[in-house]
């Protein structure tokens, strides 16, 4: 282009009615058209909660908590002996057959769980991953071994 030719102007078109928004309500992102006009939750304080009791206390003795006397809410359920136990079972039957792979498959999968969970004991779960492991490997060179008997016989 010269600098003597007039340069076109660009052509804005209107918006398409359906991407115009009304004015009274916002819409949430991802909502299908006329559902959630609302978000679903409100905005969260963080400034500290400061619990108090009711002003008029004279006479009354003071409650003091102990930290044990708060209900608990932590997770006892433990994934890591499920998986070691599993993962045992599956080698001394991965000795003997390759059937034990699906309870091999299962302790493998349970211990990666479990070392992913911080409650867990890191040992446990890291012996139920290698026995595991074995058993699995143990299944399927019995597996292996057993088709290919198979194949001779057939």
């Amino acid at each position: 282009m010269s600098d003597l030719e007039p340069q076109k102007q660009p052509q804005v078109e209107p918006p398409h009615p359906e991407v115009e928004h009304p004015a009274d309500r916002a819409r949430v992102p991802g909502a299908p058209r006329g559902e959630y006009t609302k978000m679903p939750t409100g905005p969260v304080s963080t400034e500290p909660l400061v619990a108090s009791g009711p002003a008029d206390t004279a006479g009354m003795g003071a409650v003091q908590w102990a930290p044990h006397d708060e209900p608990s809410a932590d997770d006892n359920s433990r994934l890591a002996p499920w998986a070691l136990v599993a993962a045992i079972v599956a080698l001394v039957a991965s000795w003997f057959v390759g059937w034990g792979i699906p309870l091999a498959i299962i302790a493998v999968i349970a211990a990666i769980m479990s070392l992913r969970r911080p409650v867990e004991s890191r040992a446990i779960a890291t012996w139920a991953l290698v026995l595991g492991l074995a058993a699995t490997l143990f299944s399927l060179g019995w597996l292996i071994w057993a088709g290919m008997q198979l194949e001779r016989v057939g």
